[in-house]
């Protein structure tokens, strides 16, 4: 039969008023839920905004603002391949090292229709009074005091540099090389930078034909993006392409680009457009495991808020109320508190978001120059996410309350057990992680990182379906025990064995936080720990000599000098290696190190096992243990990968080692790392001393340079290591605060509708000091069964993640373990004490009202 209008409106009155009774009447529950949609809400807001900033992101420009136009080499590098059964793809890596132009651009970009001027620009790393400094060509600056330089022995300088009239002594080329010039003016623009004349410039740059950059000045009028087009096709017309174009790959083409409005910062701050992609990859990772875990703690708690009123609603069922009267007022109270939590997360959102990239800028993660521009509309992101927050709830709301809604009312006041469908969706999704954390022991780097997460993902999710058979079989191991602790533990014993769904609701959110605590924290502590130790155990060297005072060549005069026995020259740099990574083609980028072979083992030992780093020289290379085995060379094998500027390279392997974790997977000859480089690197020479030297010679010979005693061990480090340790950092906050509030929620709606049962034994004969007893011993349980839980659950992936990447046992420092096992220790006996003390107050019980 067909309902009428009148009875769709009595029945739209009915759910409003059983949704309003229900909000006023459990209003401690879906305080619960109201924080844990608050906090998830916040957190997808905090991340969507970030995300879309850093989508937005953007080189600040700074020394090319007065520029229409920048043309620039190719900071990119691509690989093309065919992964299993598709066509080919191709993947592209930025590239920190700069990218020259070839100077015979100047005279095509010249003649083009609209251009006013072309400005050469040249960067020269130079040195006065030991002080690391910038050369450029003068054209490039504005005045604040003085006169440009016209002689090849004038200069302009930056503010506090020195003053007009002023005669300063600069080194340049390998630092040996020195000249004096005179100040002939200052420049506001010129921070730690020295201006030439132009051909002093280029002379000193030593890279005939090779420039940096060219600016490009537009006539008035014309507009960046007809000037953008008409420079491309000048440059297409002419078939240049950037000066490492002979030495790329055959699928990696060096077109010059032509750069204008935000993209002209790029070609000054090479590594702000790398940075982006790894930023918003490492963001949607976290998204993904908030929106996981949100999921987890949200379904839980208003679950866990249903559950509790399961004979209010079956009651409702029992006396007549429809299906659909059931759905709807649940519907709408959840959803009426949903959308406020939402709300309030959304607001939130902004600030969050604000103190999180002042935390990723002060702590280095975010490269010097990257613009994390916030433009007034992105404010209305997390409208979305809290949206999503809401509808979660929503669904989650029709899920719970489905079974009640559908039963019979003669029947709904009938409890029923899990059934045997969730019994073995658990095991099946146990087994799942088991097999993920086993594909992720035969994995490397990334995708061993990402088994691992989803091993125990799939684990924890696997063990909250099995809460209740888990429950039992943790009190078949806690039970006895605890009977022997008096008439408080064998209370507690019998009610967490009678009540074995309870005690899994329980611990789930403990097992839930353990878990994924634990892989987040342990994974990254272990391979950290793992590469200082092998740095530790690398260093071999007595001093090191290092800052702008040691010229480039310095490793031989060191050599020289009386009391040193050996010495050794160290360039930090990056490579990327193509490949493939689950069948899909891979661009890595990998710090690695150039040095000085001659006897590199007595000041930098890397644990050669196959070979000789002896032969180390321009092309050849020595590979990391782990790396070896991945690619499947041996010394006298080739391996092919690409340096920093692009270019790419076949090297004969003369040596494994093992300590890859701290000197990185690819030893270098220093020439030939360095050659790549756009700029000398910082010197930084490490010796060993003859027994009773003393390094004062080395102080004497470079006066102004550090000379360092029992140096710091050299160690690489990723570019996005920062980044990663301050996100990780974020994630587990998140994920501990998610969970803490899942605990809380949970513990504390179940102590409350213990209330009656306290009441009952207290009626029985039990005694106040008795039933706080039990309740320790009950909350002792579900804290040391869920830690044990979720430690066995991230066992198994952190294992495999451990001895894949490390080759050793999963560690994790002391105070963090203990900060876990406090946390929850104390989450759990809050939750469950002090909802109770209502029940256990007063010489005699208070029936409920």
């Amino acid at each position: 039969m067909k309902r009428g209008a009148g009875d769709v409106v009595r029945g739209g009155g009915v759910v409003a008023l059983l949704a309003a009774r229900g909000a006023r009447t459990h209003r401690r529950a879906w305080a619960a839920v109201f924080a844990a949609l608050a906090l998830g809400s916040l957190l997808l807001g905090t991340l969507g905004l970030a995300a879309g900033s850093a989508a937005l992101g953007h080189a600040r420009v700074e020394r090319y603002a007065g520029a229409d136009a920048v043309v620039a080499g190719t900071q990119s590098t691509r690989y093309t391949t065919k992964p299993w059964g598709s066509e080919a793809r191709t993947v592209r890596a930025g590239l920190t090292e700069r990218v020259r132009v070839p100077a015979r651009a100047l005279d095509v970009v010249r003649q083009v229709p609209g251009v006013r001027a072309v400005i050469a620009d040249v960067a020269i790393p130079v040195t006065a009074h030991g002080v690391a400094l910038t050369g450029r060509p003068w054209e490039a600056t504005r005045l604040s005091e003085g006169r440009p330089p016209t002689g090849a022995r004038e200069i302009v300088v930056g503010e506090g540099v020195a003053r007009v009239g002023d005669r300063l002594s600069i080194a340049y080329g390998t630092g040996s090389a020195t000249d004096t010039y005179t100040v002939t003016g200052v420049s506001a623009d010129a921070h730690r930078t020295v201006h030439f004349s132009r051909d002093e410039a280029h002379r000193l740059a030593g890279r005939a034909g090779e420039l940096d950059a060219i600016g490009v000045l537009a006539d008035s009028g014309v507009p960046d993006d007809v000037l953008r087009t008409r420079v491309r096709h000048a440059l297409d017309a002419a078939q240049l392409r950037d000066v490492s174009a002979p030495h790329r790959a055959a699928d990696d083409p060096a077109p010059l680009r032509v750069l204008t409005g935000d993209a002209r910062g790029e070609a000054e701050f090479l590594a702000a457009a790398p940075a982006r992609m790894p930023l918003l990859q490492v963001l949607a990772s976290l998204a993904s495991v908030v929106v996981l875990v949100g999921v987890l703690v949200v379904t839980s708690t208003v679950a866990q808020a249903l559950r509790q009123r399961a004979r209010e609603l079956a009651l409702l069922r029992a006396v007549g109320a429809t299906p659909w009267q059931l759905r709807r007022a649940v519907g709408r109270e959840v959803g009426r508190i949903a959308v406020l939590a939402a709300a309030v997360g959304a607001v939130g959102a902004v600030p969050a978001y604000l103190a999180l990239r002042a935390l990723l800028v002060g702590r280095g993660a975010v490269p010097e120059g990257l613009e994390l521009p916030f433009p007034p509309w992105l404010a209305a992101a997390p409208l979305g996410t809290a949206g999503l927050m809401v509808l979660i709830a929503w669904l989650t709301a029709l899920g719970c309350c489905a079974r009640a809604a559908r039963t019979r009312p003669a029947e709904a006041l009938r409890e029923e057990e899990p059934g045997r469908a969730r019994q073995l969706t658990g095991c099946v999704l146990l087994g799942l992680g088991a097999a993920s954390a086993g594909a992720g022991a035969l994995q490397h780097g990334a995708a061993a990182a990402a088994a691992a997460s989803a091993s125990a993902l799939t684990m924890v999710i696997g063990c909250a379906l099995l809460g209740p058979w888990l429950a039992r079989g943790a009190m078949r191991v806690l039970g006895a025990p605890m009977r022997r602790l008096g008439v408080g533990g064998r209370l507690a014993a019998s009610a967490c064995t009678a009540n074995a769904a309870r005690l899994g609701a329980a611990i789930t959110p403990v097992v839930l936080v353990t878990a994924f605590v634990l892989v987040q924290l342990a994974g990254g502590a272990t391979l950290g720990h793992e590469a200082a130790a092998q740095a530790r155990d690398a260093a071999r060297a007595d001093v090191a000599v290092s800052g702008p005072g040691v010229p480039y060549d310095a490793v031989e005069r060191i050599r020289r000098l009386p009391g040193v026995a050996a010495a050794t020259a160290v360039a930090h740099g990056t490579v990327v290696l193509p490949g493939k990574e689950l069948g899909e083609p891979s661009l890595e980028r990998l710090p690695v190190l150039g040095v000085t072979p001659r006897s590199l083992a007595r000041t930098l030992d890397p644990a050669v096992r196959e070979g000789s780093t002896d032969g180390l020289r321009p092309g050849t290379v020595a590979v990391g243990m782990d790396r070896a085995r991945t690619l499947g060379v041996r010394p006298g094998d080739h391996v092919q990968l690409r340096f920093g500027d692009g270019a790419e390279a076949r090297l004969r392997v003369v040596a494994t080692y093992e300590r890859a974790l701290a000197l990185g997977d690819f030893l270098f000859s220093y020439e030939e790392l360095t050659r790549h480089m756009s700029a000398p690197p910082p010197v930084r020479v490490l010796a060993e001393l003859a027994p009773g030297a003393s390094p004062t010679s080395l102080s004497t010979a470079f006066p102004g340079a550090r000379v360092e005693r029992d140096p710091v061990p050299e160690r690489v480090r990723a570019e996005d290591q920062a980044l990663g340790e301050v996100l990780t950092a974020v994630a587990v906050t998140a994920i501990g605060g998610f969970t803490v509030i899942a605990v809380l929620s949970t513990l504390t709606l179940i102590s409350v509708g213990r209330g009656p049962e306290l009441r009952q034994l207290r009626l029985a004969g039990a005694d106040r000091r008795r039933l706080r007893r039990m309740l320790v011993l009950e909350s002792a349980a579900t804290a040391t069964a869920g830690l044990s839980l979720g430690t066995a659950t991230a066992a198994l992936p952190l294992l495999a993640f451990a001895l894949s990447a490390a080759g050793r046992l999963p560690w994790l420092p002391p105070g963090q373990g203990a900060l876990i096992v406090a946390v929850v220790v104390l989450t759990t006996a809050s939750a469950t004490l002090l909802p109770a003390l209502g029940a256990l107050r007063g010489r005699y019980p208070v029936a409920a009202r």
